[in-house]
């Protein structure tokens, strides 16, 4: 049942009023993952990390709405089933008003009282874009609109650079003196509290702060400034971070993870002990006046766990301390599989007995924080996707999908990309793009935004010759027989171990290509594939239910590690995806050019091919069936 509007939330601004002046806090950020699989997994771990007693969480929102329904579903979870402060991320531009107003509705329904007003990214051609007569704009538009409409009922976060607001079109333009008006003005306007943009260099947020009191202390002095902390949880997803958001990493900081960037094990070591010191840094330099630290889990409960106990900021409870938050069932199961519809709802729903003794609730408390460290077996289990899970992790995880919470963006700057792709008018210029990526001509593409790996470069002419033939590829890995963990191009993980790989590749194609190659493939029994296009044509050879693990590792002392996987689900869930970037491509250019023409065409006519090959000892057998 719906609450009555007005009850059970609180407002975070009021719970900070309320803690002692010298107390310190933190938050857990958590983003809707992809699929339902991981949406009910997701349930479970942050009903272990509410242990954590977290002042309040927040959930993102995908650009221009994109993930309302999921978004809404899960903030009202962890408001309402998990006895969370919750705050919801809204964004205003590229967004239809209705969806804007049915989610303050809803949140304001679920007694949600807190929102984090964005302004999302402007369009890619913004020189072409004209806002409609009422249009946000800017996000000092959402919250006078809020205020407007919703009177003192929510508390309203606005967002702070510390390093400068990089716009889309200019970024080079990195100048936080000069964002500190205009953060001025949504404060004035009605904003509660501030919430960073993640950072790295605590230098570069002291000198941030000292700005903001140095500009306005009556205004910037009062209000709640909370820097955002991200602890690092691969070097992919460090370098994709720091270069999205335009922020700078410490040469300390790079050297130490650079380091160790092939064992995922230590990468995450250090990046505790880096999120540690950022907290404690903070606290001293801003002599105590910074006192909240805003945790981004990429919904991944060890590194933060660790960090928070690591920091001081929580202690363990013991059975002569009793803990002031009850909810939340721990001993939901780590993962959630092929449940019943009905016992996928009982997962999420299902909460602590009200009469539990304090000592039980000590336990029980006890016991969800050691889960969440991995310790013991039921540790194991509830961390067991605690490596990166991106495109081609477990679906079932609560991080698939997106490991920074950008969403779908082409991922530089518009004058970049211009730069290295031009003005397609045809489908040899887009043919170019992929081979010049390909022959490390071009930074990058759409679908990838780095230069080829070490471990790529292997099939590097395989790669060049797919792509000259117009099957243009976005995805791929050689096969590798035991390859030792330590190895150079395809090692990963601890020491000592070994990396078993299949070959697969992905790319577009056009219809009369993909029809020819499935022809030559369909007697194959070492050939599995999954295709589709963006209006939902689906084939493959595979049940629903089968999943390939195309890259494991096997490691002394450790059960077999599978990171990638490649299954329907997931690749169902990548297909969206991989569509929507050809439309962030087309938003580069003037609507109706010969370049938007043919983006769009290419949009609606090719498919989207995955192939994997399963016999790893043969390092040619994907490749040959392209000859």
């Amino acid at each position: 049942m719906v609450s009555p509007v007005g009850s059970g939330g609180r407002r975070l601004d009021d719970k900070i009023a309320e803690l002692p002046h010298d107390a310190s806090y933190y938050s857990f950020e958590f983003f809707p993952p992809k699929t339902q699989a991981g949406l009910d997994n997701l349930q479970a771990r942050i009903s272990r990390m509410s242990r954590f007693q977290p002042l309040f969480v927040t959930v993102t929102w995908g650009t221009g709405g994109s993930t309302a329904e999921k978004s809404l579903e899960l903030a009202t979870a962890c408001e309402k089933d998990h006895g969370l402060t919750t705050c919801l991320h809204l964004t205003c531009t590229n967004m239809d008003k209705k969806i804007l107003d049915n989610a303050l509705a809803t949140a304001k329904e679920a007694g949600i009282r807190n929102i984090l007003a964005l302004r999302g990214d402007p369009p890619r051609g913004e020189e072409y874009w004209t806002p409609n007569e009422g249009e946000f704009v800017y996000a000092i538009d959402l919250v006078r609109y809020i205020r407007k409409e919703h009177k003192d009922w929510f508390c309203i976060g606005v967002a702070a650079y510390p390093e400068g607001h990089a716009d889309v079109t200019h970024p080079e333009a990195l100048d936080p003196a000069d964002d500190i008006p205009f953060l001025a003005q949504k404060v004035e306007a009605g904003a509660n509290f501030i919430l960073t943009q993640l950072f790295y260099d605590t230098d570069q947020f002291t000198k941030f702060h000292e700005m903001l009191l140095k500009y306005n202390s009556e205004l910037f002095g009062k209000i709640p400034l909370i820097p955002a902390i991200m602890p690092i949880q691969s070097y992919q997803t460090l370098m994709r971070m720091t270069s999205l958001s335009h922020a700078s990493l410490p040469k300390d900081i790079h050297d130490r993870v650079e380091a160790v960037k092939g064992n995922d094990e230590e990468v995450k070591r250090i990046g505790v002990e880096i999120s540690i010191a950022i907290i404690q840094d903070l606290k001293m330099k801003t002599n105590n006046h910074v006192r909240g630290s805003h945790l981004c889990t990429l919904n991944l409960e060890k590194s933060v766990a660790l960090t928070l106990m690591g920091s001081g900021l929580y202690v363990k409870p013991s059975r002569e301390s009793s803990p002031t938050r009850t909810n939340g069932d721990v001993k939901n199961r780590a993962h959630v599989d092929h449940l019943s519809p009905d016992k996928k709802k009982d997962s999420k729903t299902k909460q602590v007995a009200s009469n539990t003794s304090p000592d039980g609730q000590d336990s029980e408390a006890l016991q969800a924080v050691n889960i969440s460290e991995g310790l013991g077996s039921k540790g194991r289990e509830a961390t067991w996707d605690e490596y990166p899970n991106g495109r081609f992790g477990d679906s079932r995880s609560p991080a698939y999908g997106e490991l920074d919470g950008w969403g779908v963006s082409l991922g530089v700057p518009v004058r970049k990309a211009l730069e290295m792709w031009g003005r397609p008018e045809s489908t040899n210029d887009i043919t170019k793009v992929f081979v010049d990526h390909i022959a490390g001509k071009i930074m990058g593409t759409p679908w990838s935004t780095e230069p080829l790996s070490t471990e790529t470069e292997v099939i590097r002419s395989e790669l060049l010759s797919l792509n000259e033939k117009q099957l243009w590829t976005v995805g791929s890995q050689p096969a590798v027989n035991c390859a030792p963990s330590d190895d150079s191009r395809f090692g990963w993980g601890p020491r000592g171990g070994y990396i078993f790989q299949k070959s697969f590749v992905e790319f577009f194609a056009k219809e009369d290509q993909w029809n020819a190659i499935k022809e030559r493939i369909k007697d194959d029994s070492q050939i599995s594939y999954y295709a589709g296009t963006r209006r939902g044509r689906f084939e493959s050879n595979m049940a629903a239910t089968d999943a390939n693990a195309v890259t494991w590792g096997i490691f002394p002392g450790k059960e077999i590690a599978q990171p990638t996987i490649i299954e329907e689900v997931s690749f169902k869930a990548w297909r969206e995806e991989a569509f929507a970037l050809w439309s962030e491509w087309e938003r580069l250019y003037e609507p109706g050019s010969p370049a938007a023409r043919l983006l769009r065409q290419v949009t609606e006519r090719f498919w989207l091919v995955s192939i994997v090959h399963h016999d790893y000892k043969d390092e040619s057998a994907l490749w040959k069936i392209f000859v």
